[in-house]
């Protein structure tokens, strides 16, 4: 069954979710619709609809002159099975000590390599990603350094490949949330394709907004793989739930967003100890006052 996609820009998130909300009138009815910030600095929001059937794309047209959104882009979505492509192509990435692979790759690990085992899935994280390359290294340098963590969460865990990763350095249990809980069920499957069922808790929750959660506070090492906003908003919290002397590990950043990320997390009581950059992306290493 053919599927079309037809997309379109415009400023705003209070216009963008109006016009997400107005396509689901649409006939033919779409199938899903959402909308998201476009993380380029540029303030602006995609807004994208789903059909099974071919869309009408008078009715598009006039929805997005509507609401002052460029015109609808409409493709066909070729019938592929995208997971099982994209396991084929992805290959096995070096963060530090940590070797993320496939199951198809299981078979060459490197001697000493501390490896965890990321299929393609529905969450954020196969490790190919420069944030999640950032926040791997990150962690193999904290413990190379000599920190030592035993509260440690996974805020935002997609597939929990960092949350993994802290479990094998430290050998403690690590509490990874997610807000999607596509992404928990992901994540709760990955810890146990990789021999760590109990020592990676996964929890469906907003933040730190979850009573499993507020009862581990206070954090000696927090990971949170965002995006610039929602580490913005997390800042307060982040700061409540942090032991003095805490470290976190932040990205999903770009590069242009860094200054914003740290000043923020500044005026919670943070100081800076590190920032890298990967390509366009940014990872931060900062200590709780």
């Amino acid at each position: 069954m053919p599927t079309y996609t037809a997309l379109t820009h415009l400023h705003g998130r209070e216009a963008a979710e109006a016009l997400s909300e107005a396509c689901e009138e649409l006939t033919p009815e779409p199938v899903g619709t959402g909308f998201f910030e476009i993380e380029d600095g540029s303030e602006r929001w995609e807004v994208g609809v789903y059909f099974t059937e071919t869309p009408d794309e008078i009715a598009l047209a006039l929805l997005a002159a509507a609401y002052g959104a460029n015109p609808f882009l409409v493709s066909e979505v070729p019938d592929v099975d995208w997971v099982a492509h994209v396991r084929r192509e992805l290959t096995p990435v070096r963060a530090g000590r940590f070797y993320v692979h496939g199951s198809h790759d299981a078979d060459d690990i490197p001697h000493g390599a501390e490896a965890l085992c990321i299929d393609a899935a529905m969450a954020f994280g196969t490790g190919h990603h420069n944030t999640t390359k950032g926040c791997l290294e990150a962690l193999d340098r904290l413990a190379t350094e000599g920190f030592t963590a035993t509260r440690i969460a996974d805020i935002g865990c997609g597939t929990a490949v960092l949350g993994m990763g802290a479990a094998r350095i430290w050998h403690v249990t690590v509490l990874a949330s997610d807000i999607d809980p596509v992404a928990v069920d992901t994540a709760a499957a990955n810890v146990i394709a990789n021999g760590l069922d109990g020592r990676v808790v996964c929890i469906e929750a907003a933040g730190f907004d979850h009573p499993t959660l507020e009862q581990a506070a206070p954090y000696d090492l927090v990971l949170a793989n965002i995006l610039k906003q929602p580490l913005i908003d997390l800042s307060g919290d982040m700061a409540r739930h942090m032991a003095p002397g805490g470290r976190i590990i932040l990205s999903g950043i770009l590069t242009t967003q860094a200054d914003e990320v740290t000043a923020a997390y500044g005026d919670a009581g943070f100081v800076p100890d590190r920032r890298d950059d990967l390509g366009d992306w940014t990872t931060l290493v900062m200590t709780r006052t």
